[in-house]
Order: structure tokens, then C-alpha cells, then sequence
């Protein structure tokens, strides 16, 4: 469990043009309640029974991909049916990885204890002699980097010559990733999927987007067309777009907002709305945020309400929004008491993040979207944020190479969550590592002091040392992330707001529960804990991020 077999086997499926069925799912269909809710009345032993009669019927369709339960493997039948009539891929995680996935997950029986750990140690010791038995092949998936383990997988079914891979679906082809030609720029767009059922939708990054009329055409769908843009970015690349979208047959309107974090507000809100209804835009109208985070929140947040609901893509212009604030559906405005208390969860239909706009950005909007960057690092992956500290130079140069990456990985990132946990049930609340200081921040200097990510920045800096305090960090992390921080050209000195004000601004927070601060923290690096801590160890954190 939690080594990505559906995930994986979803994008396996559309590479190689195959169906794609989980069991788990198909299990749920047929009996029309959820697995756990089969756990709880019928028992396992009745669940594993079910099991292994939808393996034996799957086992014998051709043509699809089939991601099983992690302990299908318990009965000798089912081992049999998979074998025998499929080539059987391991994804091999270890226990640390797991419990990083799914620790917030509430739909898995088998981890609802009191000792998750000692659970999966437990079943790796009697699952793991079978998975060999009855794998094929075997991947490790200590890298969680969806394209990686596809065209790990792929490759090693060329190699062991298990299935006939076409050429250009090997890594040595020319197209490695998720990639579609961009004839007209002679450029490569890669492609993500954030996976939510009927309300999944692409994630395209490449270069010259914004000019590609064939390409935008493929992407958004409705006829009317509405640009959303502010006083900044309309200069900029209104005018590209637009002409690009007539091109494509589109009718197009455009609305130009002032800009800035503190123009976030209801009377923004009211200009897209009269523009919507002076032009009589009806259900079918698309709307599109081109800019940053705030464009992009108060775009979808008027998508959401407009009619009760049209659609709308993300077209984002800044590092920030293009790697963390278009994907995920948040959308809203902020109060003069607390940042983004008015909003609603409302998905795009697309993500088009053309990297070319990034060349324009002027270096403290650069450092912003650098944040959550590291963010992304610090509570998930390691590996990246070893690599963020290593590329830092390039990433700040604007090097095209290391920006893609940043911007792939973080997404990858964003939407594997968002897929767990749409509307930040639990695991999603993770995202917010370092953001109850840096709301605190923006708030109490009030909105467009400081950048969004320069406070978000100075606020990991202060979760870091929170989390050394209480023993869940070593001095040695701490200090790595205040030394990223400041490499990336954000603050990590936190401004004097005074400690009864610090404690006021971050009682107003949407995490909270019961009256407590609830803050995300590192327990370790690459694994976000959410929790409450002794106000007497937090002054110490206010007082030391302060003077420092």
C-alpha cells in the first residue's frame, strides 16, 4: 500500500493506450460502498474473498492495466490468475516512504491503530516473500516522480522483453516525459495530470504558450473567452494572448485589475463580475486568470459563483502561482482580518504555465515563487531539496533547464496531495508549512508589505526553529533551511509585531481547531507533522526570529 501502483498504473495505461481498472475501485463499484465500510461489517476475510473474484474475472480481459490491492497477493489464487495471465510489476517502497503517504489517508483499514509503523512492518514481512513470487519485474520507487517510475517501468518491460515497448515510448527516444510537439514553436510541452476523477485536468508546461493558438485551442474549450489580467502583466502579455485566442476562433474580453496583494478584496471581486454581466457572458463563457496567485484566486473564486459555476484555466505568469497557487482548485479573497477567509475550492480545467513569462519577472517575484519551491523540498521530498539547495545559482539566473524542473517537480508534488486530499481534509494542510507565520506577517504589516513568499519564506524559518525546539529537527536542518532561504533572496529575520499581536494574527487562521494555533512543523526533513505547541516554547521561537 502507498507505493503509487494506482497512480502509476493510470499513467502507464495512457502510455501504452491500454484500459485502466483498480481493484480496490472496482470492488467499491460492484458492491456500491467503500472499502472500509467492508472492512467494518464484513471483515477482512470476507474482503480478500471479493478480492480474488474480481481478480479472476479482470485476469482474463485483455488490453488493460490493473493496479491491485497491496495484500491481493495473500491469496494463492489470485498469485496464480497474475501471474500466469499478466506481467506483474512490483513497486517496492520502504516503510518511511509509506507512512509519509499515508499517514493522513482515512481509507485504510489496515492502518487504523494505534502503531501505524509497527502495522507495516508486519505486513511487509508477510507480503514481501510473495510480491517476489509472484512479480515479474521489480521498481523501486524511492524517487516519487510519476514520469520517472513510468519510464522506469516501460524501459525495464523493453529490456526483459515482457511487452513489445514502441521506440518512442523508450528513453532513448527523443520524448522521455510526458511530452506533445508543439509544431508551431518547435518546442516540447510536458504534461501532468492532477487526478480527481470528473474534475481531473492537465498541467502544461513549456515555452511560447501564450503565442500558440493551436495549442491554447486544444486547451480551452468554451467559444467567449474572458481574460482576467491585472495593471502589470497586461502590458506585458494581454495582447499576445488575445491575439493568439482569435486566432483559434475565440471571442475574447478582457478585464484589467489594479495590482497587488492588498487589491485581493471584494471590490476586485465586483469589477469581474460587472464586466461578466454588462457582456451578458453566459455558462458556456471561459474565464482565464493570467497573472499570479492573486489574479488566479480571484478569478476562480468568480468562476465558482458566476452563474453558480463556469469554467475557468489557469494561465500563470509568476514562479509562485505557476508552482504552487493555479494548481489544487483554492480559490478566494482576502478579509481585513485574516488572508484568503473568503473563498471556495473550485478546479480549473486547465493549467497552462508558460516558463517564457518568467523571463520578465522582475527578482524579489522570482525569490517569492522560490519559496514554495522549498517548501515543496522540505516537506516531501528530500531529494529535491537537496537539489534546490545545490541549484540555487541557476534557478535565480533564470536558467530555463532548472526552472522546468522546479516547476515539474513542485507540481508533481502539489497534485499527487490535492489527488489525496482535495479540500484539506488533512493531508493538504501540509502545504501550509510555514504559512501561519507568513500569514501573520502579511496581515499584521498589512497586504502588499511584503510578498506573499518572502513572508512565507521568513515563515518556514520560523517553523524550522520551532521544530528544533521541540526535538523534531536537528540544528543542522534548521540551519540548512535558513541558509536556502536567504540563497533564494527572501527575509529571514521576522518583523517586530509585538508577541500579543503575533498571537492574535495567528489565532485567525483556517487550520486552527478549538480556540488552538495549529502549525505545520518537520519531523524530519521531507515530513510534515501537524500539531499544537506550548506557548511558551513558541514566544521563544517569536523572540529568536526577531533578534536574529
Amino acid at each position: 500500500m502507498g507505493s503509487g501502483k494506482t497512480t502509476v498504473g493510470r499513467a502507464l495505461a495512457k502510455k501504452l493506450n491500454k484500459r485502466f481498472i483498480d481493484t480496490d475501485h472496482e470492488i467499491e463499484a460492484r458492491t456500491g460502498v467503500s472499502i472500509p465500510v467492508i472492512f467494518e461489517i464484513e471483515g477482512e476475510a470476507s474482503f480478500r474473498q471479493r478480492e480474488a473474484d474480481v481478480i479472476r474475472d479482470l485476469t482474463g480481459q485483455e488490453n488493460i492495466v490493473l493496479a491491485t490491492g497491496g495484500g491481493a497477493v495473500l491469496n494463492a489464487e489470485s498469485r496464480k490468475y497474475l501471474h500466469e495471465r499478466g506481467i506483474v510489476i512490483y513497486l517496492r517502497a520502504g516503510i518511511h516512504s509509506i507512512l509519509q503517504r499515508t499517514r493522513h489517508d482515512k481509507n485504510r483499514p489496515l492502518l487504523r491503530t494505534a502503531d501505524p509503523r509497527k502495522k507495516l512492518e508486519e505486513l511487509e514481512s508477510q507480503r514481501s516473500p510473495l510480491y517476489q513470487e509472484v512479480a515479474h519485474i521489480s521498481i523501486e520507487t524511492g524517487r516519487p516522480n510519476v514520469q520517472f517510475l513510468v519510464q522506469t517501468v516501460l524501459d525495464k518491460l523493453a529490456q526483459e522483453k515482457l511487452l513489445d515497448i514502441p521506440d518512442a515510448l523508450l528513453s532513448n527516444s527523443k520524448t522521455t516525459m510526458s511530452a506533445e510537439s508543439n509544431a508551431s514553436t518547435s518546442t516540447s510541452t510536458t504534461l501532468l495530470n492532477v487526478d480527481l476523477g470528473e474534475r481531473s485536468y492537465p498541467i502544461a508546461i513549456g515555452s511560447s504558450l501564450l503565442s500558440d493558438s493551436q495549442f491554447l485551442q486544444s486547451k480551452i474549450k468554451g467559444k467567449k473567452t474572458v481574460i482576467v489580467t491585472n495593471t502589470v502583466v497586461a502590458p506585458l502579455y494581454l495582447a499576445t494572448l488575445e491575439a493568439a485566442l482569435r486566432a483559434a476562433g475565440k471571442e475574447v474580453l478582457s478585464v484589467v485589475l489594479p495590482d497587488g496583494e492588498e487589491q485581493k478584496n471584494w471590490a476586485s471581486l465586483m469589477l469581474i463580475f460587472d464586466a461578466l454581466l454588462a457582456n451578458k457572458c453566459d455558462r458556456k463563457t471561459t474565464l482565464l486568470a493570467l497573472g499570479g496567485g492573486v489574479i488566479g484566486d480571484m478569478t476562480g473564486f468568480a468562476a465558482s459563483a458566476y452563474m453558480r459555476g463556469v469554467p475557468f484555466v489557469q494561465i500563470p505568469t509568476t514562479l509562485l502561482s505557476q508552482v504552487d497557487s493555479s494548481v489544487g482548485g483554492k480559490t478566494g479573497i482576502n478579509h481585513p482580518l485574516g488572508k484568503n477567509m473568503i473563498g471556495a475550492f473550485y478546479q480549473p480545467e486547465a493549467v497552462i504555465a508558460d516558463i517564457g513569462s518568467l523571463q520578465s519577472l522582475p527578482d524579489n517575484e522570482l525569490s517569492a515563487g522560490l519559496a514554495e519551491v522549498i517548501k515543496h523540498g522540505a516537506i516531501i521530498d528530500p531529494v529535491f531539496f537537496d537539489w534546490i539547495e545545490a541549484n540555487m545559482p541557476a534557478l535565480r539566473a533564470k536558467d530555463a533547464k532548472a526552472l522546468t524542473h522546479a516547476i515539474l517537480r513542485s507540481c508533481e508534488i502539489k497534485a499527487d496531495i490535492v489527488r489525496q486530499d482535495e479540500r484539506e481534509g488533512g493531508l493538504r494542510a501540509i502545504l501550509n508549512f510555514g504559512h501561519t507565520f507568513g500569514h501573520a506577517i502579511e496581515s499584521g504589516l498589512g497586504y502588499g508589505k511584503w510578498l506573499h513568499g518572502e513572508a512565507v519564506g521568513c515563515g518556514m524559518v520560523m517553523a524550522a526553529d520551532l521544530s528544533c525546539r521541540l526535538g523534531y529537527i536537528d540544528y543542522v536542518t534548521r540551519t540548512r533551511i535558513k541558509q536556502v532561504v536567504e540563497a533564494a533572496g527572501l527575509p529571514s529575520i521576522a518583523p517586530d509585531l509585538g508577541e500579543e499581536r503575533w498571537l492574535e494574527l495567528m489565532e485567525v487562521d483556517k487550520k486552527n481547531e478549538g480556540g488552538k494555533i495549529k502549525f505545520i512543523l518537520l519531523k524530519p526533513l521531507g515530513q510534515a507533522h501537524i500539531t499544537t505547541v506550548p506557548k511558551e516554547i513558541l514566544l521563544q521561537t517569536l523572540r529568536s526570529s526577531i533578534s536574529n
